[in-house]
């Protein structure tokens, strides 16, 4: 798989980042190096490997769930931007 500046332009738009023409040399330079190696893993022999979800033979690495007192809405609410005094109001990402 190869990848061009114009793919990397599209995900820096998709991402919303803006960057110069150094700037996206270097990041395409580098993405480009990250798809090869990729590849390279790609051509390793995995049809004796079990599959697994984490790298590690961890058992239960998560915490557990603490009940624990929520926060008052009002002390949530004064430090947003915009607010109409029950829920966060955000700009339209999808339309109206």
């Amino acid at each position: 798989m190869s990848l061009t500046r114009q793919d990397v332009e599209k995900v820096a738009l998709l991402a919303r980042l803006r960057f110069d023409d150094a700037e996206l040399d270097k990041i395409t330079e580098h993405m480009v190096q990250i798809v090869q190696y990729v590849d390279k893993l790609s051509e390793l022999n995995t049809e004796e490997v079990e599959p697994m979800a984490h790298a590690l033979d961890i058992h239960n690495a998560l915490a557990e769930d603490e009940l624990r007192p929520s926060l008052l809405r009002d002390e949530v609410l004064k430090n947003a931007p915009k607010h109409d005094g029950e829920y966060f109001l955000v700009p339209a990402v999808l339309g109206e």
